[in-house]
């Protein structure tokens, strides 16, 4: 019965209190960076639970009640509890194909043979190419620059810490979020804390080998608060943070528009974070030695999309297995290596 009154209590404050409920980041934010205000993209991403909503599941959540109140918790927190919670939500356009899984763009991968970038561009765009291929008035395939989980949110800090995750307590975590085996849900939960642990990467590295870089500082953060601490210590306060504009320009063959550089200060490394599945949004960020960061002007069909472009150029701790020496005919430190910054993935810089 006291549950009830409580959650009876939270549907009530909710519809006060929901213009409030972006103030906690807003405040952090602007403790901690030293811009003005975030980009709307990644205010939007911030929970929507206010202070007072936090606390009334974070106590169901200690009591081990809070899976008696997920459709409640699911939407009041804007995450994805279920295996059918993504159908509608994650196709962006219906007009593209479903997001391909991680470990299937690591077979289509596996299959190519090394140094054929046009082969494999021909079946999805190429997740990694040399600076050369980007020029204004060229052509090029497009990768797939969707976000898997477009539509979720951040939990706050105080919840987000509270979540077993890891492998080891895969099934708690499971059962907390109503996940169901063997459902889309459940693979993305493991490709996600497989990554985050660092058993393997599978965009990046073959099976079984921990890392595809040796000497990345890395993490992966599941709160805003999380997020800004990373930057904070590794970057510091005076920041700026570049995003591609949109998933326009996926799946097809564009034409190359302006390609400006917005930060090559190669002594300076920058932090990338890439969104990934999960019913709670999570962001794997890591910092890499000597990278520059363009913004490319996109046009696709519909529109031109300002797509972000980071290329790498210390590839010699990269392991000799990376994608991008299988795809382009290269070994460690002989070439650079760029990729695009999927739409809410994120590219930290310092600013001096």
């Amino acid at each position: 019965m006291m549950h009830l009154i409580l959650l009876l209590g939270l549907l009530i404050a909710s519809y006060f209190s929901s213009f409030q409920a972006e103030n906690p980041f807003l405040q952090y934010w602007e403790e901690h960076i030293g811009l003005p205000h975030p980009p709307h993209w990644l205010a939007a991403k911030a929970s929507p639970l206010s202070p007072h909503q936090a606390t009334v599941f974070l106590k169901l959540m200690e009591e081990n009640e809070l899976p008696f109140h997920l459709p409640s918790f699911c939407k009041q927190a804007n995450i994805a509890c279920s295996k059918n919670a993504l159908v509608k939500k994650i196709m962006d356009n219906p007009m593209l194909p479903p997001i391909a899984q991680s470990s299937a763009i690591k077979v289509i991968y596996d299959r190519v043979p090394s140094g054929s970038p046009l082969s494999i561009s021909r079946q999805g765009g190429l997740l990694f190419f040399r600076e050369s291929m980007v020029k204004q008035g060229g052509f090029m395939n497009i990768t797939d620059l969707r976000d898997t989980m477009s539509y979720n949110s951040f939990l706050p800090r105080s919840l987000a810490s509270k979540i077993p995750f890891s492998l080891a307590r895969i099934k708690e975590l499971k059962k907390l979020f109503g996940v169901v085996d063997d459902s889309k849900m459940d693979e993305y939960i493991k490709d996600t804390l497989e990554i985050c642990e660092k058993v393997w990467t599978p965009l990046l590295a073959k099976k079984n080998e921990k890392s595809p870089i040796r000497d990345e500082h890395s993490t992966c953060v599941t709160s805003t608060e999380d997020l800004i601490d990373f930057v904070v210590k590794k970057l510091g306060h005076r920041v700026s943070i570049w995003s591609t504009e949109s998933i326009e320009g996926s799946y097809e063959n564009v034409t190359i528009g302006g390609v400006k550089l917005m930060y090559g200060n190669l002594s300076e490394s920058p932090a990338l974070c890439h969104s990934q599945p999960f019913p709670s949004q999570v962001y794997y960020c890591h910092i890499l030695q000597r990278v520059k960061v363009y913004i490319v002007d996109i046009y696709a069909q519909k529109k031109v999309n300002h797509a972000i472009m980071t290329c790498h150029y210390d590839t010699s701790t990269w392991n000799p297995n990376h994608i991008a020496f299988k795809l382009l005919g290269f070994g460690p430190g002989l070439i650079e290596v760029c990729h695009w910054i999927n739409k809410n993935g994120m590219v930290w810089t310092k600013t001096l």
